[in-house]
């Protein structure tokens, strides 16, 4: 059926899908000389809860340095382990080091409504959640991000002239409050525009919730989506070729709003159906656009930026390059040099929620790691849980870091492939859990 193609495709698109890497794993070295190496190198934490003590996080601060935006992965989509444990970062590198950001792999105009949340104490922070995270969103609306979302709120209340911000920098939707904020500001700055503005925009504005919305938009004609998107693009260079006037950051916000519903109606104008290129530009497509638009917040506040997506996009090489050829990671790198630092998770076992095989949301449970995987070495070092910088380890771990083997990358679906990954060639920082716990959905 076409609305099956359209939910496949989109669970493929949104948050990397269920395609096995196609390479044999290299042979694994896991004697003692690694362990070893791993062992001097590491730094242990002491809990990934938020309210853990700061000390344990201070290995932390000197290998981030300088950067500005900080990429936090996670090895699946939804485990509490992993999101306590941004949130604990976060914190702490608000406290510490002056970040003011966290940014999230959701959509643009989810992270402005929940950003008006944040700064004003606007709308019902449960309801925003419920509302916006839906689809291959869903795994978001977890009780650690409501934990997240309340402490900024209430750090905001305690400072109000230095606070922090939430954004999205994902593609998969444009809410209808983006088209108002682009048409208000053309009809104030360019009203003779306004009307063209109207027409261009006409069926792209969403009328129905945002699962029901991808799902009507991926079951239109290729023809019609292309249209749309030519429509989108049109629009956005109408208001490029304006000028910015007196008010330049009223022009340049509206200018990013109007990139944003251009980027949403190109996406969804790939041929993802017919044709495997077209696929796979898409999957480029979209990770170049998180970079942007991140990059676009990080340079337009000015604030220092916590980025928190899937290990394989906050990484900088693709696990299956034929289906994403290019990473959010590698375009951070690229756009803003060492000022951006990727840190990625491991686990040797636990839980996680995804979707099983009928469709349905369920908890998943794993063992341990089996030999010659990377959880299995890095979970014989005797830190139940550690840290590492993968730039500077000892020469033994070094040379074992670099090299592919099956490691656990599990995204919105389940069961899932190890892919075969070198942590030092996609990581600059990692961070080893022993054991994880699947997250807390809510409304389910």
């Amino acid at each position: 059926m076409k609305w099956q193609r359209s939910a496949i495709a989109l669970s493929l698109l949104l948050c990397l899908g269920t395609v096995a890497a196609g390479a044999p794993p290299a042979a694994a070295t896991t004697g003692g000389p690694v362990v070893s190496a791993l062992e001097r190198a590491a730094y242990p934490l002491d809990t990934v809860e938020p309210r853990g003590n700061a000390r344990g996080l201070r290995p932390l601060d000197r290998m981030i340095g300088d950067a500005r935006v900080v990429g936090l992965g996670e090895a699946t989509h939804s485990s509490h382990d992993f999101f306590a444990m941004k949130d604990r970062v976060f914190r702490h590198l608000v406290e510490t080091k002056g970040f003011r950001t966290f940014a999230l792999e959701g959509s643009w105009s989810t992270g402005l409504r929940l950003n008006d949340y944040v700064l004003y104490g606007k709308g019902d922070v449960r309801r925003i959640m419920r509302v916006e995270f839906q689809a291959d969103y869903l795994w978001w609306n977890n009780t650690d991000f409501l934990a997240l979302l309340e402490w900024m709120r209430a750090h905001n209340q305690r400072h109000p002239r230095d606070p922090v911000q939430f954004m999205g920098n994902d593609l998969g939707w444009a809410g209808p409050e983006l088209y108002d904020k682009v048409i208000e500001y053309v009809a104030g700055a360019h009203p003779d525009l306004r009307d063209r503005f109207a027409e261009l925009y006409r069926g792209l504005r969403p009328t129905v919730p945002l699962a029901e919305y991808m799902n009507q938009y991926m079951t239109k004609p290729l023809a019609e989506r292309r249209n749309m998107a030519a429509r989108a693009g049109e629009a956005l260079e109408l208001l490029r070729k304006r000028s910015p006037g007196a008010d330049r950051a009223a022009y340049d916000w509206a200018v990013q709003h109007a990139t944003v519903v251009d980027q949403v109606a190109r996406f969804f104008a790939f041929d993802f159906f017919d044709d495997e290129a077209q696929l796979a530009e898409a999957m480029r497509y979209r990770d170049q656009v998180m970079a942007d638009n991140t990059a676009w917040w990080q340079e337009h506040t000015g604030t220092k930026v916590l980025l928190s997506a899937h290990n394989a996009h906050v990484g900088y090489e693709s696990n299956d390059p034929a289906k994403y050829p290019r990473m959010q990671g590698a375009f951070l790198r690229d756009r803003l040099g060492d000022a951006y630092l990727s840190v990625g998770f491991t686990f040797d076992r636990g839980s996680f929620n995804a979707t099983g095989p009928d469709g349905k949301v369920q908890r998943f449970t794993v063992g341990a790691a089996g030999p010659g995987t990377n959880e299995h070495t890095l979970d014989r070092v005797r830190y139940r849980d550690y840290v590492v910088d993968l730039r500077t380890t000892p020469e033994a771990a070094r040379s074992w870091l670099v090299r592919a083997r099956p490691t656990r990358s599990i995204g919105t679906a389940y069961p899932d492939p190890e892919y075969d990954i070198a942590l030092a060639r996609n990581h600059d920082v990692l961070i080893h859990l022993h054991d994880i716990e699947a997250a807390r959905l809510r409304d389910r």
